[in-house]
């Protein structure tokens, strides 16, 4: 299997169930305030709009998302027109899907190897553990895998990652702490691309310190890696915490400033009932989301297919 077949797979029967129980906290709070929002209603007045944007907002979806959704529902029906909950719910979930869907973007670049992903994020929002799941993902697919250990500020980052790499079963590129994250990205993508690897993940270090700073940093990891191979990195992975809600759009906000973010990656979405953040954040920014997190287990990270989260947060 190449890359492209990997990144088009459709979820399996077993993934999407193991979806289902993963936003059972989501679905439960989101459509149990919706259904309290249309009981009793016969018409869509201002203030059902107001109460619907309330629910919207309060399920973390975010302001700026909530008021487009808002209005895309009241261009497609008149004040006096009676909703069902069942009409509602179809109506909301025709324009989720379709905010989700315009920030997808085409899949470029899986002819080259090896395929170069840099993952950023904070410490904390299990950006390390998403990299190994990843690198299970791809391996279990018959896709080779080189990792590197470019969080070198941290010991325990550094050791995260080799373990992982024993545990899945795929080298692991490390120089140990305090050495140049820079330097252990061009020795992993130099031996990714000597070794015939289909795919190099990069950790870098979680930190939000200084802007500057953390651009000029990641500016020097993708110059070295691009040197290696032409383009790397191919993608830009951000890992956000579903569960810290409103947090997570700060931490977006920071490193699209910080570095041209291209894909995302969204974890513990099975322990919050904040999944509506999946929407906010990938309208927000205008980044498609690309991988979630929907349990601890090793194969419990699943490419992000829209129509199946949105189904399964109305279901």
């Amino acid at each position: 299997m190449g890359l492209l077949d990997f990144f088009k797979k459709k979820p399996t029967q077993e993934q999407k169930i193991k979806l289902d129980d993963g936003l059972e906290k989501t679905r439960s709070s989101f459509i149990s305030k919706i259904s309290k929002v249309v009981v009793g209603r016969s018409n869509i007045s201002d203030d059902f709009l107001d109460e619907l944007e309330e629910v919207l907002v309060s399920s973390d979806v975010g302001v700026s998302t909530t008021v487009k959704i808002i209005e895309r529902i009241e261009a497609r029906v008149s004040r006096d027109k009676y909703l069902s909950e069942t009409e509602l719910n179809e109506m909301l979930k025709e324009e989720i899907t379709n905010l989700l869907a315009e920030t997808e973007k085409p899949i470029h670049n899986t002819e080259v190897k090896p395929y170069v992903i840099m993952v950023v994020g904070v410490n904390g929002v299990g950006k390390t553990t998403t990299i190994g799941k990843l690198a299970n993902m791809f391996k279990n697919q018959g896709l080779k895998v080189v990792l590197g250990a470019g969080d070198t500020f941290r010991a325990a980052a550094v050791d995260q990652l080799q373990i992982w790499g024993e545990r899945v079963g795929v080298e692991v590129v490390a120089k140990g702490m305090d050495t140049d994250p820079a330097a252990v990205a061009f020795e992993a993508v130099k031996y990714g691309a000597e070794n015939n690897a289909d795919v190099v993940i990069i950790d870098t270090a979680g930190r939000l310190h200084n802007k500057i700073n953390l651009m000029n940093e990641l500016s020097k990891i993708k110059r070295v890696m691009d040197k290696q191979v032409v383009g790397a990195p191919h993608e830009v992975l951000l890992v956000l915490d579903a569960s810290t809600g409103q947090n997570a759009f700060e931490q977006a906000k920071q490193f699209t400033a910080a570095t041209e973010v291209t894909a995302l990656a969204l974890t513990k979405l099975d322990g919050t009932a904040k999944g509506g953040v999946v929407i906010g954040i990938s309208d927000q920014f205008s980044i498609p989301v690309k991988y979630i997190g929907v349990g601890e287990q090793m194969n419990d990270l699943q490419l992000f297919d829209s129509k199946n989260y949105v189904e399964s947060l109305f279901s």
